[in-house]
């Protein structure tokens, strides 16, 4: 579906070699996806039931959760990776660029990288 929705699809010289790199993208988006999933509802059961949001918000976080993921996908390694850092490991701007390598100006891009996918995730592109 998402090859049919471009402009131009040019045909590919290995089309088997092609296929295969598609179903094999799909599957690693399947799985990561799963395991968001199965995390989510881990830490969901560790909610006291009381205090669990209801079915439908509980749905309507995953599907955000799933954009979010989606749109992380899009970054580089390292901007994925000093985003994790420091959204869930809350790792400092300096711990985060000794361990990717990088300065710490170049983590706060990589952060607001992060961030502005986020957003876009939440509330679509801005204008």
């Amino acid at each position: 579906m998402r090859l049919l929705g471009r402009e131009e699809l040019k045909e590919p010289r290995e089309p088997r070699a092609f296929l295969v790199a598609i179903a094999k993208g799909l599957l690693f988006d399947y799985f990561r996806r799963a395991a968001l999933e199965q995390a989510y509802l881990t830490e969901l059961m560790l909610i006291p039931e009381a205090e669990q949001p209801s079915v439908e918000e509980q749905q309507m976080i995953l599907e955000d959760l799933k954009n979010i993921d989606r749109l992380l996908g899009k970054l580089s390694s390292k901007a994925r990776a000093a985003f994790i850092y420091n959204r869930l490991d809350g790792l400092s701007h300096a711990e985060i660029a000794e361990r990717l390598g990088v300065s710490v100006p170049r983590v706060r891009q990589y952060l607001a990288q992060g961030v502005r996918q986020c957003y876009i995730a939440l509330y679509g592109e801005p204008t």
